[in-house]
């Protein structure tokens, strides 16, 4: 079950949140000023936090925030707020906040921007790079590495080279190569596979290092960690 952290100071209106969230099937904390708010959202891993823009005892909405992002906690923040000008919503959003929302509001929207950013936190991180024994490439910069060793390679041999990072161990045909690196399917060009794959395979294997890229005789070719 996903824990939502709800910081209204307004008992009545915090109470209606998180019945409204429980409803909806999260589990629920609520606390009503900024230093408890503080307290929990740092002593405990919530899925998303329901932050009220005013909160009393010295440490307002705003102030929580930017603590909370100072000190790594990551988790979304839903701002609610009566302030509702276009320089009020955006200075929530720039000092931490991933939502805003004006009171008075509908629960129902409550809960289901709670849902939007609960999914959005879910998702994985997106791949930047990939290693298959002492072989690494960046995917953002497509630098390749063997042991410490960087490797200049053409972008045609970057992408055989991601492609089969991306199936150690699997046989990659000449066909699949060539429809990944060309973008089309044709037997009579597959021998321009052949050609990439010796010079990638001479790059990665200078000095005497184990081949990495191995063929498999009429089938095509298969990626291996060097034993």
């Amino acid at each position: 079950m996903l824990a939502i952290l709800v910081v209204e100071d307004d008992v009545q209106t915090a109470s209606e949140v998180a019945a409204a969230l429980g409803d909806t099937g999260f589990e629920v904390d609520c606390v009503h000023n900024g230093r408890d708010g503080l307290i929990k959202a740092t002593s405990a891993s919530y899925d998303a936090i329901v932050l009220d823009r005013m909160l009393p005892g010295g440490m307002d909405g705003l102030t929580l925030l930017s603590t909370l992002r100072a000190v790594g906690v990551e988790s979304p923040v839903l701002i609610l707020s009566a302030l509702s000008t276009v320089d009020e919503r955006v200075l929530g959003l720039r000092t931490g906040g991933d939502d805003y929302l004006v009171k008075p509001f509908e629960y129902l929207e409550l809960t289901a921007r709670i849902e939007v950013l609960t999914k959005r936190q879910a998702l994985p991180a997106p791949v930047t790079s990939l290693r298959v024994g002492e072989l690494e490439i960046d995917l953002l910069s497509q630098l390749v590495r063997r042991a410490n060793r960087e490797i200049d390679v053409t972008p045609q041999e970057f992408r055989i080279l991601e492609l089969m990072m991306r199936h150690p161990g699997r046989l990659m045909t000449r066909m699949m190569l060539l429809e990944h690196v060309r973008g089309y399917r044709s037997a009579d060009r597959t021998s321009l596979i052949d050609v990439h794959i010796g010079k990638l395979r001479r790059k990665l294997d200078e000095g005497g290092l184990p081949t990495l890229i191995h063929t498999v005789r009429g089938s095509g070719y298969i990626l291996r960690a060097a034993k």
